[in-house]
Order: C-alpha cells, then sequence, then structure tokens
C-alpha cells in the first residue's frame, strides 16, 4: 500500500511516500481502505518530532490521526461489522495510507446524510470537544462555555456540540472568522489576544464561564482563571501558545477551580472504546438530525500532503483540512 512514512523529523520534505505492507486486522480488528483522512495540529508536531505515535515497537512510523473509509477484511473475533460497511475512526496513527486496521469498538458508522468525503472531518474533533466539554468539563444545557480557536476544527465541533444540549458557549478567533463562529451558533464572539478578550467577556458575563476548552495554554492561562466561573472547570487539550507560563494559583484556590489536562492519543484501548461507543450512542444521532455536521474547508490531493501541512501552518482555515486517500467511486 502507499503511505506516508516518517524516517526522520522536520519540515514538510520529511513527508515522504513509501510502498508498505499492508497492514494485516488482529482478531478485534478491522481492515479498512481509506477514503479520507484529516489534519490535526498533532501531525504538524509528530512531523517536527514533538509527538511521536505512542505505539510501541512500530517498524516505521505513519501519521494520521483519523479518517474514513469502507471495510476491507475483519478479524476472526469481530462481530460489529462487515466487508463494504462504511466507517470512520481516530486512532493512535495510520491514517496517512491507503490501508488502515483499528480495534472494532474505535469505529463508528458514517452518519446518514454525511458523505463517506466528508466524514474523515468528524471522529478526532467531535470526540475531542465532547470528551473535554460534557464528558469531562461537565457542561449541561444553560451553563456557559469558552473555547479558543473557535474556528478551529475542535472550535467549530465545540459551539455545534454545546447548542445541541442547550448551552451557551463564547469563543475567541481572529477577526476575519468571527462571522463564521457566529452562523454556527456562537453566543458570544470575541477577537482573541491580544486582544484583551478577557475583559470583554467579564463585561458581558460578570459570573464567569462554567467550562473551558483550551487548546492554546501559554498566556490565555492567566486570563481563563480571571474569567472561570466559581467552581467552575478549565479542561486544557492543547499547548498552541506554549506549554510554559506564569500561574497564579491563589486563583485557583479562591475560586476552587477544576484544571484538567488531557489527550485522547495516549488513552488505553479500553478508555478509549469506551468514549467511541458513548459518542455513538449519544451524539451520532445529531448528525442525522441535522444538529451537528462537519465543517470542511478545503480538500487535498494525497500527493499534495506537504502543501496541506503548510496550509494548516498558516492558520488560514476555517473548520477542517481534508486529505482524499482513496477513489471517490
Amino acid at each position: 500500500m502507499k503511505a506516508v512514512v516518517l524516517r526522520s523529523y522536520g519540515g514538510t520534505e520529511v513527508l515522504t511516500f513509501e510502498n508498505v505492507p499492508d497492514p494485516e486486522p488482529g482478531p478485534d480488528e478491522v481492515l479498512v481502505a481509506v477514503r479520507a483522512t484529516a489534519l490535526n495540529r498533532a501531525d504538524l508536531l509528530q512531523r517536527m518530532g514533538a509527538y511521536p505515535d505512542p505505539r510501541r515497537g512500530l517498524d516505521f512510523e505513519i501519521p494520521g490521526l483519523e479518517y474514513s473509509g469502507t471495510v476491507r477484511a475483519v478479524g476472526r473475533r469481530v462481530t460489529r461489522w462487515k466487508i463494504g460497511d462504511e466507517v470512520m475512526a481516530i486512532d493512535a496513527g495510520g491514517a496517512y495510507a491507503e490501508l488502515v486496521c483499528t480495534h472494532e469498538r474505535q469505529l463508528m458508522p458514517v452518519p446518514t446524510g454525511v458523505s463517506l468525503a466528508d466524514a474523515a472531518a468528524i471522529p478526532e474533533v467531535f470526540l475531542t470537544a465532547w470528551d473535554a466539554l460534557v464528558l469531562q468539563g461537565g457542561l449541561t444545557s444553560g451553563r456557559w462555555a469558552l473555547v479558543h480557536a473557535g474556528a478551529s476544527g475542535v472550535g467549530t465541533a465545540a459551539i455545534q456540540i454545546a447548542k445541541a444540549i442547550g448551552a451557551r458557549i463564547a469563543v475567541t478567533c481572529s477577526s476575519g472568522k468571527a462571522d463564521s463562529c457566529r452562523s454556527l451558533g456562537a453566543d458570544l464572539v470575541i477577537e482573541r489576544s491580544p486582544y484583551d478578550w478577557a475583559s470583554d467577556l467579564q463585561a458581558a458575563i460578570p459570573g464567569g464561564v462554567d467550562v473551558i476548552l483550551d487548546v492554546v495554554g501559554g498566556d490565555e492561562i492567566d486570563r481563563n482563571l480571571r474569567v472561570v466561573a466559581l467552581k467552575g472547570s478549565i479542561v486544557q487539550v492543547g499547548l498552541m501558545g506554549g506549554a510554559s507560563t506564569t500561574v497564579n494559583v491563589g486563583l485557583i484556590m479562591a475560586k476552587r477551580v477544576r484544571w484538567i489536562g488531557t489527550t485522547l492519543r495516549a488513552r488505553p484501548l479500553e478508555e478509549k472504546a469506551a468514549v467511541t461507543q458513548k459518542f455513538v450512542a449519544e451524539m451520532l444521532p445529531l448528525f442525522d438530525s441535522g444538529h451537528l455536521r462537519p465543517i470542511v474547508d478545503s480538500r487535498f490531493d494525497f500527493d499534495d500532503i506537504a502543501s496541506a501541512h503548510d496550509y494548516m501552518a498558516s492558520n488560514a482555515n476555517t473548520g477542517k483540512i481534508l486529505i482524499d486517500v482513496g477513489s471517490s467511486s
């Protein structure tokens, strides 16, 4: 099969195509012919050597955290899927390839009304946003959420999820992306730092926000502590702005804040499978009803993967950047 293989780390020049052996599914795994994959910030970090594949004993590293495709073969203990089923999934890696193997309980059916090619825009961002806001942050109807990078893949998913469960949501984003966030239902849109968004938010929501989903870190951490409500939650899912900063511990104590650090990629299989199946039961029907939809910014051919990485690095996208790997037929 054709795949992007990392033999070294660095710029986009290390994204090299190779013909490698087809993967073979284990007893509980499903072999999927990849129709499309999607870019994530983690892919850029992995390419640069800052976020290696957590799986041990690999002969080579194939990036790619999510995909959509068609079941090609199943392991002998697989009962949930059959050859020809259209599926999507988030995995620890391997999606920059024509074929990928995933445990059967990490696969999800492609929602009715979503094309197989667009379904690759769903798994990582919707699972991440839902897990952070609802499962870990405790967001419920009527409460306020704050999400940074509101026009990103995770941000556009978070806006839709918050509105679908009856919550209210504020986002920060660049001024040129504000209308896109409003069109998805964001209740309050504020220009991101270095603009003083925290003062605007405090004026609009004096009691503070109940749950913050932060993909930025860095200097935003102090502002998060200023605007979070008493006994609120901050869920840290990314560090685009840096991993180190000065923290006002006094505010954490005074407000009795829960500050949660989380990633999906490195969790044990059982945890990832449990989150996936809960998402299938509780959130996937909202795609069928039209309350949720994948937001696709752009598509690139598989051979143009380096250009797609450059585009993501430019921060120009609103929603997901997709890579067409397999045939559209």
